[in-house]
């Protein structure tokens, strides 16, 4: 059975939620280029490195801080790919249509990038 600890998953969600609030809040203040760079804070990747440290230590802490940062990679440059997509997809079909296009590209790439560098 899955055990989920409550402090770690209210930090995860605290730490995501307020880098949504702070990218709104700067797309709103300074425009949404400023805005898209604080959308592009790895909150996710933060909290899981964080929390990886509530449920581990020593050389465990180590190895599965650098598989995440790895996973996290993989991520990140689809997420560029995505954000690039992005860019041009909505201008062409729309905000709904071009960023369901984006995400997809992003689902094809993320497990073609992966296993392109990890392997099966």
């Amino acid at each position: 059975m899955i055990q989920i600890e409550l402090f770690p998953l209210l930090f995860r969600f605290l730490l995501g939620g307020s880098a949504v609030a702070a990218s709104t809040l700067a797309a709103k203040a300074f425009g949404g280029r400023i805005g898209g760079v604080f959308a592009a804070f790895p909150a996710v990747y933060l909290a899981a490195i964080l929390s990886l440290g509530l449920d581990s230590s020593g050389q465990e802490l180590l190895l599965l801080s650098e598989q995440v940062s790895k996973g996290a990679l993989v991520g990140m440059l689809a997420d560029i790919a995505c954000a690039l997509a992005a860019s041009s997809l909505i201008l062409k079909y729309g905000w709904k249509s071009g960023l369901a296009r984006a995400l997809l590209i992003w689902a094809v790439l993320a497990p073609a990038i992966y296993f392109a560098w990890f392997g099966f």
